[in-house]
């Protein structure tokens, strides 16, 4: 029998951010059926399709915006959020969205957000307009989120105007867009942005920083044995990469629903630092909990791995508890 489920990138868009960002969405809002009406809802449309994957909580999070919201559309953001968790507070937890554009409004978001809004981290775009975050001006960032001990969620998002010529080639505009976005490189660029932190020594200087990526780790498991060893010309780090993999990163199954993938984590990833995830409505929550039967019956994990992953590890990463569902409902 399936435990009880915790998802953590699950998304919806505030009405701030809907209206200033629109344009962007309408090639997902034409290839997922309701996604708009998904995006928008915090309440019975949202739990009735936690039901359908017997979802027992979800981290509800702000979807990615090119360029990052503004400070203000990040509170705005953030408040329709918390309303909503207070209103279900036994089914809804709150990511935080920052201004990433500005470090120093994104410490101050982060920390009204936990302080005030009772949020359990945030979730940030990969770049703003192609710029990461492994520069001293987001010291502040990374800072304030060890200060508070909370999670950050690094999320992938659209390449930047720069990005682009990358991505496209001889072949469509559709397959232009998704090879820049979710077929290949939303998942690499929040890879080399995780390695570029820990090549800028960002680890070093905030050893106790939380970093969550989805998608299976966004590429570096099937990479980690080589990096790990080349990592060495990378600079006077105080840890090896892998000690920081270990304590530092934290990864969730979202949208990969493939036991493929899992095989090689369990080689080398801490099993208390996998969580379960949807990318809901992205991904419907009936894929989510398809998977975990299908890993439940796969062997590979024993039922006590299977409860971490599922919710047991969220709880202790995020400070939750998993509500009491009958039926998943």
């Amino acid at each position: 029998m399936v435990p009880p489920l915790i998802a953590l990138e699950e998304h919806f868009l505030s009405q701030a951010v809907l209206d200033a960002f629109d344009e962007q969405y309408q090639e997902q809002f034409k290839a997922i059926p309701a996604a708009k009406d998904k995006l928008k809802d915090l309440d019975s449309l949202r739990l009735s399709e936690m039901a359908k994957g017997h979802i027992s909580m979800q981290v509800i999070s702000h979807a990615c915006a090119p360029g990052g919201p503004n400070p203000e559309q990040c509170k705005q953001g953030n408040d329709q959020l918390a309303q909503a968790v207070q209103k279900h507070p036994d089914r809804f937890a709150g990511f935080a969205v920052l201004p990433v554009a500005n470090p120093e409004e994104c410490a101050k978001e982060l920390e009204r957000s936990v302080k005030e809004l009772g949020f359990v981290g945030a979730l940030i775009d990969n770049h703003v307009n192609g710029k990461y975050f492994d520069g001293p001006e987001y010291d502040v960032m990374w800072r304030k989120a060890e200060e508070l001990d909370v999670a950050i969620y690094l999320h992938p998002t659209w390449p930047s105007e720069n990005m682009m010529p990358q991505y496209t080639g001889n072949f469509t505009g559709g397959a232009s867009r998704s090879l820049g976005a979710s077929s290949w490189g939303w998942h690499t660029e929040t890879g080399l942005h995780v390695l570029r932190l820990y090549a800028a020594g960002v680890f070093d200087r905030f050893p106790n920083l939380k970093i969550i990526i989805g998608h299976f780790g966004e590429m570096i498991p099937f990479s980690l044995q080589r990096i790990c060893k080349l990592s060495v010309r990378w600079g006077d780090q105080q840890r090896k990469l892998k000690q920081v993999w270990d304590e530092n990163i934290w990864i969730t199954t979202s949208g990969v629903w493939s036991l493929d993938p899992m095989r090689c984590i369990l080689g080398n990833t801490k099993i208390d630092h996998i969580l379960f995830s949807v990318d809901y409505p992205f991904e419907p929550n009936e894929n989510g909990l398809s998977w975990m039967k299908d890993l439940e019956e796969s062997g590979l994990v024993t039922q006590e791995e299977l409860e971490m992953i599922a919710y047991k590890n969220s709880e202790k990463l995020l400070k939750l508890k998993a509500p009491k569902m009958t039926n998943g409902s």
